[in-house]
Formats: structure tokens, sequence, C-alpha cells
């Protein structure tokens, strides 16, 4: 039972937590820890080949609503403030996280975001006190990196404004990685009993691949590491970057391309689409860059066995008016499912799992890559009650797009 305190307040454990009874001395021992993880929840609807176990790490659950919570908590310990203003570049989570952090601690806070992020991003930034400043990524091409970076880095380094900002630096800050190396590296070890084979993660600053990236294989070399990036330098997915298209000059200093095994690029429409199926199969209210890192991870799940995490950096509550349009285009492009490369009978048992998770309305396209698997997948088709059409290229190539147009049968 927990102590009362002298003035008959409820007393927290050590170090100011106490996480079984859930009494914190401030809001800051709510960010997740080995002792304090976020949670780890299995995903069985979007995902039903069982071999391949997918879990999402859900870092909505840290106070602040994100992943960067975590980061900026590492980087404000370490800052020395000494009276200036606190500045940095974000697209809106580690601005949330350290606009957030800067209020409890009476620190005037400024936040430099991309035009293009989320209205909903901007307002809460607002809401929390920060004053912001808007930058095209175009901005400032002088200064040796691009748009709100760039804009940052003038703020602290030119004579007339240096002495009265400082900034955390979340791209070249390196405990940016040691706070996922230290904290959210260890938890999804425990979490897994150390059977994890897979982890996927956006690549953004490069923090979380690279700090989670480096434990895990510290722990076993043979954990497969997979970065997710835009597929396109012009996108809608806020936080990430698309790596492959950056001169080095603009590649974050703290990503460790060493443990990353493999880059998976995304398209906006799978990303967005890949999270809504999300909240609609499983319940999760997740923002677009995790429907990205699930979309890689899917694709994986095609041919892959074993145990995966995908991190989940925060929820769709701060992409309301992003996720309109695609809403407005959910029922438009089928998703594909690419089984060219496999022979029957996996294509049929892959097919059957593909069609079985149908929603009524959806479509989607299973490409086969010869006559035998067209036979056995269209009889499982057939069996389902579903319609198909087909399109074929010579032999070796047959598409088939199903929609489902009845209703199914749920169970709980």
């Amino acid at each position: 039972m927990t102590k009362p305190r002298e003035n008959g307040e409820p007393k927290s454990g050590s170090g100011g937590t106490d996480h079984v009874l859930r009494v914190y001395d401030d809001i800051t021992g709510l960010i997740a820890s080995p002792e304090n993880p976020t949670p780890l929840v299995r995903l069985s609807r979007v995902n039903q080949r069982l071999v391949f176990s997918l879990y999402l790490k859900l870092e909505r659950y840290n106070p602040f609503g994100s992943v960067k919570d975590r980061i900026a908590l590492e980087m404000l310990r370490a800052l020395k403030v000494d009276g200036r203003v606190l500045v940095e570049p974000s697209s809106g989570n580690t601005g949330i996280a350290l606009a957030s952090l800067a209020g409890a601690l009476g620190i005037p806070i400024e936040i430099v975001v991309p035009e293009r992020i989320p209205e909903e991003k901007k307002a809460l930034l607002r809401f929390l006190g920060a004053r912001l400043h808007e930058a095209d990524d175009s901005l400032c091409p002088t200064f040796p990196t691009e748009g709100a970076r760039g804009l940052v880095n003038a703020m602290v380094k030119s004579p007339a404004t240096r002495d009265g900002y400082v900034s955390p630096n979340q791209y070249e800050s390196e405990l940016n990685v040691l706070a996922h190396y230290r904290n959210t590296g260890p938890e999804i070890w425990r979490q897994t009993g150390g059977k994890i084979k897979y982890f996927f993660a956006g690549i953004g600053t490069g923090g979380t691949i690279s700090g989670v990236g480096k434990y895990l294989k510290e722990q076993n070399p043979e954990i497969r590491v997979i970065g997710v990036e835009p597929d396109s330098p012009e996108h809608n997915l806020p936080g990430l970057k698309n790596i492959s298209s950056l001169g080095e000059e603009y590649v974050p200093k703290i990503l460790d391309r060493s443990v990353i095994d493999d880059l998976v690029a995304v398209s906006d429409t799978d990303a967005y689409r890949t999270a809504i199926k999300l909240a609609r199969k499983e319940g999760i209210s997740a923002g677009p860059t995790t429907g990205a890192a699930l979309f890689a991870a899917l694709k994986y799940a095609t041919t892959d066995s074993g145990i995966c995490v995908v991190i989940s950096p925060d929820d769709a509550s701060k992409y309301a008016s992003s996720y309109r349009a695609a809403l407005d285009n959910v029922g438009s492009v089928a998703q594909e499912f690419d089984l060219s490369d496999l022979i029957c009978p996996m294509t049929k048992v892959r097919a059957a799992d593909i069609v079985s998770n149908l929603d009524t309305g959806e479509t989607v396209t299973i490409v086969l890559g010869d006559r035998e698997s067209l036979k056995s997948v269209t009889q499982v088709l057939k069996t389902s009650g579903l319609e198909s059409s087909v399109a074929h290229d010579g032999d070796s190539r047959f598409a088939l797009t199903v929609t489902r147009e009845g209703p199914k049968n749920y169970q709980i």
C-alpha cells in the first residue's frame, strides 16, 4: 500500500514514480522506460499469416502522444538553457513533446515547422504555448540544411540572434539515438522474450532505427532491421524523409546506416490506406507513418516467418485533415498483393488469407506468376463466393482483381 506523505497525499515510489499504482511526482514519470514500457499489440486481422507474428509498439501511450517524448526528455535533461529561448525544427511530434516539457519547466520555446504539416499539429503547438515559425522546404538555401532546419541553424548561429537561442538539435544529438538504445530497444527485447526477428521503423531523424537497431543487433546479430521511407521527396508523410534522394549533407548525422539491412519505399496512398485498414480491422488509431511501416512489414509477411515488431510513432488525432482526402479515395484504389514469386500451393494459401480478410466494398489485386496458381486461386475465390476479373501478360503474370460485394459475418 502506498504510504501517505505528511500532508496526506500519496507517495510515489523511488525516483518519484510508482508504476504499479500509477502515482508520479511530475509528468515526466509517465515517459516510457524498460520499467514502464509502451504496449506491444499483436495484429491478428490485418495479418493472418500465423508464422509471421506481427506486433505494433504503440508509442502514442507516452504522455505527450508520440515516440518523440523519449528523446525530448533525454535532450532537455542534458541541455544548458541559461535563460535562452529553446528553438527546434520539427514536423510536430518532437515540438509537441519539447513544448510540453518546456511549459512544465518554465522555459520559453519556439518551434519551426514545415508549412505542409497538418493544421492539427500547428494548433496543438500554439495551444502548448510555443511560438510557431513556418518554413518551406526550399527556405534558406545558403545554409547547409533544408527548410526548418536551415532556419533554426540561422537562429542559433547568426551573430544577431545566437546569444538568445539554444537548440537540442534532434538531427545531430547522440541523445536521440541513446534514448532508444537505453529504453526502446531493451523494452522490445524483453517484451518479445528475445525472440524478435524483424524490426521496422520509419526514417526521419534516424534516432529510433539507429538506437533500437544497435541494441537489438548487439543481442542477436541475425535480427533484420528494416527502414521505411516515402517513395518520393514530395510526399505527405510528416516526420519521414526520402533518404534515398537526399544529398549527403542533408542526411541526419545520427543515422547509422550500418544497422539497416533493407530500405523499403512506400507511397502516400499505400501508407494512408494501410493506416485506415489498421483502424477498421484492429481498432488501432495511428498516424500515416505507422501505415507506411506496417505496409512494409506486410510485404515481408507474404514470404517470411518469425516475430516482427513495427514502431507506431503516434495516433491519428493529429492527422484528421490529412486523412480526409484519403478517406474520400479509400475505395478507389485496389491494394495489390504480388504473389508472382510463389508457386502453388503457397499461392493458394496466401490468396485464401488475403480474401478472408476482405471487408464489404474492399478491393484487392492479387498478382500470380503461372497458370497453375491462377487455376487454384480462382477456385478459392469461387469457394468464397467472390467474383474476380483477370488481366494477363502472356503466361507469366496474371492480375486478379477481387471485390467483396456482400456482407461478411464477423465473430468476436
